[in-house]
């Protein structure tokens, strides 16, 4: 049995330079306080760890004082900056320049609607860590969706700007977008509708998903690499699986299965945006341990 694994598949961009800044920092410094996970992967959470990284939560940074804490690349709303001063924390900042840039945008389009009496909504997934940083430049006002049933939180008489987290499918967005102008349309009969939209989903996250299909079609059996917690494996994994229905999703090793190899002659090894290529090579190698 052959094994590959697939070449485009591994940390996205901002996700990798957030960890490049944890192990440079981590080699300066005997400790770093992380804002929660660096990223959505325990193994890789672990494995920093292990070289003295320290997970906090956003009820730990208030009793924090005098020390240096990491924003990951989710970004975070301004009150995070607020208490970093406050108590003479030294921030470093990983967030991603993608959201960054969506943060600006947002918040630009807060005060525009702040002044006509609008809303602003977000497509994506409520209490994720960049869904919070978003909404936080609302003071949040935001209207968090992530689907259909959830537009009924917004008053379609009024002008709206709408904005997705960055890791969110794309037909899913332009299908919300569709809907939010429909019904402004029906409610204005026939007058203006204010509606904008901002297309802020990572080309980066969402160009993975074609090629994912592909790549399962390809093999005879896949396995795709995603952490407990992200919503990109979540969204990438459905996607392999919808192509291929021979696609097992782990977390780890060990939870790998000789009966998924039976007959097969290819087996691919692909992850999620949050997956480490290390994590996906030590998979590769226990599928060819088997010696199926």
């Amino acid at each position: 049995m052959q094994v590959i694994i697939d070449a485009h598949s591994g940390f996205c961009f901002g996700v990798s330079c957030a960890i490049g800044v944890a192990e440079r920092e981590l080699n300066d410094n005997s400790a770093l306080y992380c804002l929660g996970d660096i990223v959505h992967n325990e193994t890789e959470v672990a494995r920093l760890a292990g070289m003295g990284l320290k997970i906090i939560s956003h009820a730990d940074l208030s009793s924090l004082h005098d020390c240096k804490v990491m924003i990951r690349a989710h970004g975070e709303p301004p009150e995070t900056y607020r208490i970093a001063w406050r108590n003479n924390i030294e921030l470093i900042d990983a967030s991603c320049p993608i959201v960054l840039n969506l943060q600006n945008s947002l918040y630009h389009g807060y005060l525009e609607m702040k002044a006509k009496n609008g809303q602003v909504v977000i497509y994506g997934k409520a209490g994720h860590a960049e869904v919070n940083g978003l909404a936080g430049q609302t003071d949040g006002t935001a209207i968090v969706v992530s689907g259909e049933k959830e537009l009924s939180l917004i008053d379609f008489s009024r002008p709206v700007r709408c904005y997705s987290q960055t890791t969110m499918a794309v037909d899913g967005y332009d299908a919300i977008v569709k809907k939010i102008q429909e019904r402004m349309a029906e409610a204005a009969r026939g007058q203006f509708v204010d509606f904008g939209w901002n297309d802020s989903i990572c080309r980066q996250v969402s160009s993975r998903t074609a090629h994912l299909e592909e790549f399962a079609r390809r093999c005879d059996v896949v396995v795709f690499a995603g952490g407990r917690k992200s919503s990109n494996a979540m969204i990438l994994f459905k996607a392999v699986s919808g192509v291929n229905p021979n696609a097992h999703r782990v977390s780890e090793v060990s939870e790998i299965r000789d009966e998924w190899f039976k007959d097969a002659r290819l087996a691919g090894v692909c992850g999620a945006t949050s997956t480490p290529v290390w994590l996906m090579e030590e998979i590769a190698e226990k599928i060819r341990e088997t010696g199926i």
